[in-house]
């Protein structure tokens, strides 16, 4: 076996929380944090529902000063609802500060971009290697994810130093704009009473986001909406939701390298949201026995991703009714149809911890589609329009 530190390839949200979480509870084991970018975490905001948040994980969570409301919205026609289900936000800049203030300097490197790696090295774009012990690939995915079908959630947001229209809890989904571009919601984030984000989201079959345009709309909801200040920083994303796919192919059995966040199948496939899961993988990696290698490492981590895979069923089953059986302009009927069910399920929904109850209360009543549409879809046909 290879003698050297355990290399976390790439310092996102996967990455960054693994490195604190190790440094917590066992920080006589060597490791180095890898990041391409001159800060870790980049430019983004995530959240999740308290919900989402493993006991296991709470203060590591703490550790990165999270922004929590009480309830949060939803709004679909003249149907509003609030929900009195906290939600947190952490800040892409409470990752970097966290991972500076506890990690010590020899333990993270910034600017060394992964061009290659492997199961006990990392070989950087500047032609020089790093080898160690294991490598844990935490980069998020830099193109199609082959053995997974995915639709996708495009955003842009905006933040505005806000003098009027910043509301009190955020609007996680407010679904009453035009619906071009697939299923379109407007998403309201209040950091403070003067600053919020403001974000137009679309959940579509084409990655493909056209910033500029997006940014436009941005603009004019916000104006809509009362909101009314200096524009600041912008965030996009591009994140991916599962509709079927094949686990073997994704993640053969004898890949080496072990692997967290994105790039390894751990986000929601409905919501896209990726917090809870980086949480509680951070909290199990931090609690294997030492030595953590390469083959320890890469059998816990794939038996994790095919236990959440096994889990999660039914909402990729939900996807393919949401793409598949509903017209673009359609798919805000089944969103429409699950935020009127009691608020337990829907924070069982969030968590991915579907009852058998839950899901026939999900799936009764007045179908959001065509019956003969849906039939289909959970057939695994595809539709004839697309995104």
């Amino acid at each position: 076996m290879c003698k050297g530190p355990l290399i976390i390839a790439g310092g996102g949200l996967a990455g960054g929380l693994a490195a604190l979480a190790l440094q917590r509870a066992q920080p006589e084991i060597e490791f180095v944090l890898v990041e391409g970018g001159s800060s870790f975490g980049g430019n983004h905001t995530w959240s999740c529902f308290d919900t989402d948040v493993p006991p296991s994980a709470a203060e590591l969570l703490a550790s990165l000063s999270p922004r929590r409301w009480p309830a949060h919205q939803v709004r679909f026609g003249a149907h509003s609802r609030t929900i009195e289900i906290g939600y947190l936000s952490v800040a892409s800049e409470r990752l970097h500060e966290a991972i500076i203030a506890h990690i010590p300097p020899e333990r993270r490197r910034l600017d060394s971009a992964i061009a290659r790696l492997a199961a006990d090295h990392v070989a950087l774009a500047d032609g020089s290697e790093i080898a160690g012990s294991a490598v844990i690939d935490c980069r998020g995915p830099a193109g199609p994810m082959p053995g997974m079908e995915l639709a996708w959630q495009n955003f842009v947001g905006i933040e505005y130093d806000a003098t009027s229209g910043v509301p009190a809890v955020p609007m996680v989904m407010d679904a009453t704009p035009d619906q071009i571009g697939g299923y379109r919601f407007v998403y309201l984030l209040p950091f403070a009473a003067d600053r919020v984000l403001v974000e137009d989201t679309y959940y579509t079959l084409d990655p493909a986001l056209d910033v500029p345009t997006v940014s436009d709309r941005v603009a004019a909801l916000a104006a809509e909406r009362g909101i009314t200040g200096t524009p600041g920083r912008t965030e996009t994303g591009v994140l991916p939701l599962a509709l079927d796919g094949d686990p073997a192919v994704f993640w053969p059995e004898s890949d080496p390298v072990p692997r967290l966040g994105m790039a390894g199948g751990f986000f929601h496939p409905t919501t896209g949201y990726s917090i809870g899961l980086a949480l509680r993988n951070a909290a199990e990696l931090a609690a294997l026995p030492n030595p953590l290698s390469a083959p320890v490492l890469a059998q816990w981590s794939r038996g994790a991703f095919l236990r959440h895979w096994q889990a999660t069923g039914f909402f990729r089953l939900l996807n393919r009714m949401l793409f598949w059986a509903a017209p673009p302009g359609e798919r805000r009927r089944i969103f429409a149809h699950f935020y009127r069910l009691d608020a337990d399920t829907v924070a069982r929904f969030y968590s991915g911890q579907l009852t058998a109850l839950d899901k026939l209360r999900i799936l009764s009543g007045k179908p959001p589609v065509g019956v003969g549409a849906a039939m289909l879809a959970l057939a695994g046909r595809r539709p004839s329009w697309r995104q």
